[in-house]
């Protein structure tokens, strides 16, 4: 059963490929608005943490549009699939599935905005639904992966252990289990000093879950595994009118040859670089959430008006 949905980014649910799925969405003002965003989180995939992104994004599209960010399976709140993992492929069937369901069959047009590995996912969902989504924005894109990134290869390293894995999702367990003082004072320390209220909120509620965290490590487990491969640059190149990207100035999931990559392949795609200091996270903190709203909305009202003279 859905929860009730309104104006301000309301927590939802739907079940999704028969997996309980969170939502965060707001309706549009307009009672029959011709546009849906659809936002697709990094990993973790845990809405909570775009809630800042959300509201700005529906903002700056003067509410014209209704906005959904769609969580991961299995990187909510409850352990609803009882310990089961989740592959990179099983959350992009997920993903297409909720489309299918829920906008395929109304009169809107589709863009779908990706963060991180959400952008990879995002350019599946725009392979399977070519005349549906009208724009793709890929956001700080993880498309493949970064030899040269040493955290990318020490995360590599524990996703790829299933022992350290556990290791790590028992310690993650562990701190959430501990008085909520304590345990949003480790957070703010350790991974968010800088997170808003409402990132630090979501990571204490959700992340710090062992069911959560074992999802986050095997879904990036498969990541490594797939993003070996090339991107689908054929597709890209296609479709490259409609594809545009931002990249951060010093982000190893995004670095900046990927750019220079993807501008070689298929000039015409619309990139970006932000150079305002925000990171890979934008969307755990206010000031970088509120930014990249701001270029995003940007960027979607002129493509839709270039797309409709």
């Amino acid at each position: 059963r859905r929860s009730p949905r309104g104006r301000g980014p309301r927590p939802g649910s739907a079940w999704s490929r028969g997996f309980a799925t969170e939502l965060l969405e707001i309706r549009s003002r307009e009672p029959s608005p011709s546009l849906h965003v659809l936002v697709v989180p990094g990993n973790p995939g845990i809405v909570g943490f775009y809630k800042d992104f959300v509201e700005a994004l529906y903002e700056n599209l003067g509410g014209q549009a209704s906005v959904t960010a769609i969580g991961h399976i299995s990187h909510g709140q409850k352990d609803y699939e009882h310990g089961r993992l989740f592959s990179l492929h099983e959350q992009i069937e997920h993903k297409i599935d909720f489309l299918e369901q829920e906008l395929l069959h109304t009169e809107q047009s589709i863009i779908v905005v990706g963060h991180s590995i959400g952008a990879y996912i995002g350019l599946e969902i725009c392979k399977r639904f070519q005349k549906k989504v009208k724009i793709f924005l890929g956001l700080y894109p993880f498309l493949t992966l970064n030899k040269n990134a040493m955290k990318q290869s020490a995360i590599g390293y524990v996703a790829r252990s299933s022992l350290l894995s556990k290791g790590v999702s028992l310690l993650a367990s562990f701190i959430g289990s501990l008085q909520a003082s304590v345990t949003r004072s480790i957070v703010k320390r350790f991974l968010g000093s800088s997170w808003s209220a409402t990132a630090i909120d979501a990571g204490c509620s959700h992340l710090l879950q062992y069911h959560t965290m074992r999802n986050v490590l095997f879904m990036a487990k498969t990541e490594f595994q797939k993003l070996n491969e090339e991107p689908d640059w054929n597709f890209i190149r296609a479709k490259q009118a409609q594809i545009a990207f931002l990249f951060g100035v010093d982000d190893h999931w995004g670095p900046l040859t990927h750019l220079e990559e993807i501008s070689k392949h298929a000039p015409r795609v619309a990139l970006s670089i932000e150079k305002e200091g925000h990171t890979h996270g934008y969307c755990c903190t206010e000031a970088g959430s509120f930014w990249v709203a701001d270029y995003a909305a940007n960027l979607i009202k002129n493509q839709m008006l270039v797309g409709d003279s």
